[in-house]
């Protein structure tokens, strides 16, 4: 699979998580929904690096 490939489908689970986590948890929750989201793209990112980083 091409590397355009793999970070559009790395970003397309990203956003489907963070969705997911709004809709399922935390609808009327607009603090701990942003500061959820926060956490959870910084923490794709950090597993994004760590994969860059081996490969």
């Amino acid at each position: 699979m091409p590397r355009n490939s793999q970070v559009m489908v790395y970003v397309s689970v990203l956003i489907a998580v963070v969705v997911s986590v709004d809709l399922l948890f935390l609808r009327h929750r607009f603090w701990e929904r942003l500061l959820v989201n926060i956490g959870i793209v910084l923490l794709f990112g950090a597993v994004y690096w760590l994969i860059r980083k081996r490969l």
